[in-house]
């Protein structure tokens, strides 16, 4: 069974915030805005992009 991906895009710059969401941008795969990454859909990925929300979009489910 095929594990469903999520695509994650960066909209936002982490300059001027707080040094955590740096940090979970970084463990997301992100570092640079417009960038992309595939994530696979677990709980702990879910739980970061809510964390940053603010700046990531998810782009395809």
């Amino acid at each position: 069974m095929a594990k469903k991906m999520l695509t994650v895009r960066q909209k936002g710059s982490p300059i001027g915030r707080d040094p955590s969401q740096r940090k979970t941008l970084i463990g997301l795969g992100l570092n640079k805005v417009g960038r992309t990454k595939e994530l696979e859909d677990t709980a702990p990925v879910r739980g970061m992009i809510r964390k940053v929300a603010h700046l990531v979009e998810v782009v395809g489910e």
